[in-house]
């Protein structure tokens, strides 16, 4: 298990590597700077109000697909018959409730006109993770990396061409990149539609309407998770959009800093996407975890520890590097929420240990909690400093999360505190910070900033953190 976890990891991340960082720095931040704060802002606010409300299309059924087929492969046609009507009707139900909250919240007619394409988007994503959940949990980790960049692939290719194709005279529209993004979503969810098909056989006359109550019913702890944590990760936007005079604005500049903040989680979401259904059939089989975990814990914290040093010694140049504009105010927001990557990482390894280890009634408390407090802070924090206080509450609720989901591990899966690692993680903390503040005394950023990575890397592996022989050793067994 650990060379296949390290095997899929490596190809996972280097395909991710390829597409994402182009996809986010290159066309989103693009989109940002041609479109302006503002008209970017009106968007972002509306798709994160459509993300929030995504939980009713899923319902925790990729969670729960991904753990069961992870365990049983033979339970593949007949959740799909039984889930495949499920998620139709939940469209019905998903955009129902988008449409009255957004009549609570006064959106205008201008704003339900994107979240319609939007809410269209939601539902092409939702269906292209659910057949995703099923290539995982039969373990083909190599054609789902490949489905995992597929999606981005495409919208650099159709909104690149709108950008920079010159294809037309007229400005660039916010509507082209929602649009590009429609199609992208639909090509890639034609292929995944395919492969599952195939590995399937056919599903249509085996609809099992009883199955489909009976996954609601399994799968709903899942749901509220997933809606709880898309709470405190997402509703900052909104609430600045709605508490804010200038909403819209401080709702861009806010994106320009999450979308780093985002980009770099996704490193961390990539473990867990290979973590989740490799710790469900180890449990089930009654497998030592500890193991993986000691793999994949100094891995997610030091690149958690890395890009929070590193990111915050040069906040200022990377933000003035991709932006035109409010790059001072942006950059402290953007410190800030980049110390929260260290939290994200730890959540994505203990979390995901027990979602695997189906612990969801002690996992959604926790995010409950965590919930109250984001919104709690965002309501005292933002009208006195806007996107700034959005981004303190974002960092305290992501940590507060994560060191809950430490401590729940360790008690209820009875796995080590591998205190061994945390001080050599706070070694690496102490050594870094210093080379941190030496780099600033060379002239120019990037010569300094490659030079505190370069540190990071090194650093790692002198202290073991990284070990290169082992990793090789797994590969060649």
């Amino acid at each position: 298990m650990k060379k296949h976890f390290i095997s899929n990891l490596i190809l996972l991340i280097s395909l991710n590597l390829l597409i994402k960082p182009f996809w986010i720095f290159g066309i989103e931040v693009g989109v940002q700077n041609r479109v302006g704060e503002e008209i970017y802002g009106f968007y972002f606010s509306l798709f994160s109000f459509a993300f929030i409300l995504n939980m009713l299309l899923d319902v925790g059924i990729n969670n729960y697909n991904n753990r069961a087929i992870s365990r049983d492969h033979a339970l593949l046609k007949k959740n799909l018959a039984a889930i495949v009507p499920l998620k139709f009707a939940l469209s019905v139900v998903y955009a129902g409730a988008v449409l009255l909250l957004g009549k609570i919240l006064a959106y205008s007619a201008e704003q339900f006109s994107m979240l319609w394409i939007l809410v269209l988007n939601q539902f092409l994503a939702s269906f292209i993770l659910y057949f995703r959940s099923n290539i995982s949990g039969l373990q083909y980790f190599r054609t789902d990396s490949l489905l995992s960049v597929m999606d981005r692939s495409l919208m650099i290719l159709f909104t690149g061409l709108l950008l920079w194709g010159n294809l037309t005279r007229e400005p660039f529209q916010i509507e082209w990149f929602v649009y590009a993004q429609t199609a992208s979503y639909a090509l890639t969810l034609i292929a995944a539609a395919s492969i599952v098909r195939y590995r399937s056989g056919s599903i249509l006359r085996l609809i099992n309407l009883s199955g489909s109550l009976k996954i609601l019913r399994l799968s709903y702890p899942f749901a509220l998770l997933i809606l709880l944590m898309a709470l405190f990760n997402r509703v900052d936007s909104v609430m600045l959009e709605r508490l804010l005079e200038n909403g819209r604005e401080q709702a861009g500049i806010y994106a320009q800093s999450f979308r780093i903040f985002e980009a770099a989680t996704q490193f961390s979401f990539l473990f867990a996407m290979l973590l989740f259904p490799m710790f469900s059939r180890m449990i089930r089989q009654k497998q030592d975890i500890n193991g993986l975990v000691r793999i994949a814990l100094p891995l997610l914290l030091t690149a958690g520890l890395s890009g929070a040093i590193s990111c915050n010694f040069y906040k200022v140049d990377i933000i003035a590097l991709l932006y035109d504009s409010h790059v001072t105010y942006s950059s402290g927001i953007f410190g800030t929420l980049m110390i929260g990557f260290l939290f994200v990482s730890t959540t994505y390894l203990y979390g995901t240990l027990l979602t695997a280890n189906n612990n969801l009634r002690q996992l959604n408390m926790a995010a409950a909690i965590t919930v109250v407090i984001n919104i709690a802070m965002n309501l005292i924090l933002i009208p006195r400093y806007q996107a700034r206080g959005a981004a303190i509450a974002s960092l305290v609720s992501q940590g507060f999360f994560a060191i809950t989901q430490w401590f729940l591990a360790i008690r209820l899966l009875n796995i080590s505190w591998n205190a061994d690692i945390m001080i050599r993680l706070l070694g690496f903390l102490a050594i870094n910070l210093a080379v941190g503040y030496l780099s600033l005394l060379i002239p120019g950023w990037i010569p300094g900033f490659v030079l505190l990575l370069a540190s990071c890397v090194i650093c790692a592996i002198l202290l073991g953190l990284i070990r290169l022989s082992e990793f090789l050793a797994i590969l060649n067994e």
